[in-house]
């Protein structure tokens, strides 16, 4: 039974009557607490075209705006839609016009073009409205009210539409190069006074401070046209990495969550991998009452800050979104012998707004007021009993036990509707950070990933199925011999005892792995094994934890501070850690007996907990042995 305490308001549902219900749901002064669900997911294809942002290589000559044949040229970038082969034809967009492009032959749907098409004069007064106001001779900043005016001059090989950094006031900032613009021309854009330095005053503290958001190449920048958090990686020469095609060392997709509708019961969205300039996160938040509650200084001031110094400004924040017991709090009176059944059906039926309310728990049957240890057992025994591999939702992963990773094959074997235990671990993962509760069970590091948007690498793959990563870095080995292995773009899953075909690309079993298609092959099977091997769980279990959590809130953390807080510090035993440590090269034969090795494990014995922690994640990925 929940019992629900507050103001009187109404709710709405929305027709969907899948989730489970609780029919004893109950309130103290007549508040209706309806359940809502949402329609299951779907994928849908747009053959957009839009001007170029980041698909060409710096200096390349075919993305300059320029003359070509007495008229001007504006570049587009295109993304080949599904069905189309090499050599074939499909029809565009570009500005005023309607454009026939022909496939390369070396290409595949999905893969991002660039064409160039002469502007006509519609469109160049179009265009040239646009930017009357972007271009100016004066070398002077200008102020306004709220923001300040810089001007730059594009810098030698950015093409139209190509992103540069630069640091204005002291922030590194991400632009865009206009569409019709050229190397050499001036451009404006205007950031808020509070980001950048004051030429009449002190220097802006946030000035001082970069976002030290830097891990394996990618870092996290501020884009200037909209304010938003978007990871960048730069060149040798200080310049924004632009290249379009997979690199195993360097490429990287992020988890985008496109959310299709704002129904304040359940949201229905669609997770997607998508290259890392297209994965941004707004760096504000909001409050109950509709004001700014956090702001972008706020979220770099903290970043900078200590562990604890992050959590407890963590907390503080979640402190001030929830909302107040007077206004609302929620009673659970479940029973322990149907925990689980009981606290989804009533945390699926709660709205947004009751997942930030103030949460106590009754046991039926039992004596007992929740001050806070009736919660902990609550948030502990449910994650438990969630992450029991014995209930088919999650599975031990290969390369540490002690992890677990989602179930590709949940749907056979949990009976009852897999989804919506994903759509409800989710919101108790997400209530359990927002109301500073543990959970029990260790997640694999790249579902932490997902959670805050971080970039997914190849090397991640090591992390959940070593045999395979290393395989696939023998094939990178082999060069132009890879042909003969009989490679195709498939993979094998065996589900049950039974196995099954997965294609990586349309049509993958006509398709050979050799040297000059094995990129696309890795870069295919990793957004397989890192989402698409389980999109559909993946995708309830973020909606979920994102009903509780805003977003932005989480840019301060990395993924091993966020298993660390979500989790717990471990306990660790240093004696099983010695004994079950590899050692090679010349400790090989001595082992743990070797001076240097005694020497380390003395100085490791003498860490904190929070140290060993971060230790042992730094070796093996995970804080558990």
């Amino acid at each position: 039974m929940l019992t629900m305490f507050g103001r009187k308001k109404s709710s709405k549902e929305n027709g969907h009557d899948k989730i489970p219900r609780r029919q004893d749901s109950s309130s103290s002064d007549g508040t209706e607490h309806r359940n809502s669900g949402s329609s299951r997911s779907y994928k849908s294809w747009a053959a957009g075209l839009k001007p170029s942002k980041s698909s060409a290589s710096r200096g390349a000559s075919s993305g300059s705006a320029g003359a070509s044949d007495g008229g001007d040229m504006v570049t587009y970038s295109v993304q080949i839609p599904p069905n189309v082969k090499p050599g074939e034809e499909f029809q565009v967009k570009a500005g005023s016009k309607v454009v026939r492009v022909r496939a390369p032959q070396d290409c595949k749907p999905g893969q991002v073009l660039q064409i160039c098409v002469p502007v006509d004069d519609k469109d160049k007064e179009k265009a040239g409205a646009k930017m009357q106001d972007a271009f100016s001779d004066s070398e002077n900043v200008t102020s306004k009210t709220d923001s300040q005016i810089f001007e730059v001059i594009v810098p030698k090989g950015v093409q139209p539409g190509q992103p540069f950094a630069l640091l204005a006031g002291g922030v590194r900032v991400l632009v865009t190069c206009p569409s019709n613009a050229t190397p050499g021309q001036k451009i404006r854009f205007e950031l808020p006074k509070a980001l950048v330095n004051r030429a009449d005053g002190p220097k802006s503290k946030l000035a001082e401070i970069k976002l030290s958001y830097d891990k394996d190449g990618w870092t996290r920048t501020i884009r200037a046209t909209d304010m938003k958090f978007q990871w960048t990686r730069f060149d040798h020469q200080g310049g924004v990495d632009t290249r379009t095609r997979f690199d195993t060392d360097r490429s990287a997709y992020v988890r985008k969550i496109q959310f299709l509708d704002d129904n304040d019961h359940m949201r229905f969205g669609r997770v997607s991998l998508v290259t890392p300039d297209k994965g941004v996160v707004d760096s504000s938040v909001k409050g109950m009452n509709g004001e700014e509650l956090v702001s972008y200084s706020d979220i770099a001031s903290a970043q900078m800050k200590c562990y604890d110094d992050k959590i407890q400004w963590f907390q503080n924040t979640c402190a001030q979104l929830c909302t107040k017991w007077s206004d609302g709090h929620i009673i659970f009176n479940v029973r322990r012998d149907n925990l689980l059944i009981d606290s989804m059906a009533s945390v699926l039926s709660m709205s947004i707004h009751d997942l930030r309310k103030v949460w106590r728990f009754n046991f039926i049957g039992e004596e007992g007021i929740d001050a806070g240890g009736l919660a902990k057992e609550w948030f502990e025994l449910v994650t438990e009993e969630c992450f029991d591999p014995l209930r088919g939702l999650w599975q031990p992963c290969a390369t540490n036990q002690m992890c677990l990773q989602i179930n590709p094959a949940s749907e056979i074997s949990c009976s009852e509707d897999h989804l919506y235990y994903f759509r409800f671990i989710g919101r108790i993962l997400g209530k359990a950070l927002f109301d500073r509760q543990l959970v029990k069970g260790h997640m694999v590091k790249h579902l932490y990933k997902h959670i805050l948007g971080w970039p997914i690498m190849f090397n991640d793959l090591k992390d959940v199925d070593e045999a395979y990563y290393n395989s696939l870095k023998g094939l990178k080995d082999m060069g132009a011999d890879v042909q003969y292995v009989g490679v195709d773009f498939t993979v094998v899953e065996e589900v049950l005892g039974v196995k099954k075909t997965v294609e990586l690309i349309p049509n993958g079993a006509n398709v050979n792995v050799t040297e000059e298609n094995l990129p696309e092959y890795i870069e295919a099977y990793l957004k397989y094994r890192m989402l698409g091997r389980c999109e559909n769980q993946t995708n309830e279990l973020l909606l979920g934890f994102f009903d509780v959590i805003p977003e932005p809130l989480l840019t301060i953390f990395d993924f091993q501070e966020l298993e660390l807080l979500m989790c717990g510090l471990p306990e660790i035993d240093m004696q099983d850690w010695i004994n079950n440590t590899e050692y090679s090269g010349e400790f090989e034969i001595r082992g743990p007996n070797h001076q240097a090795c005694r020497w380390f494990w003395e100085v490791v014995s003498e860490f904190d907990h929070e140290m060993k922690a971060r230790l042992l994640q730094f070796v093996t990925g995970e804080s558990v042995l």
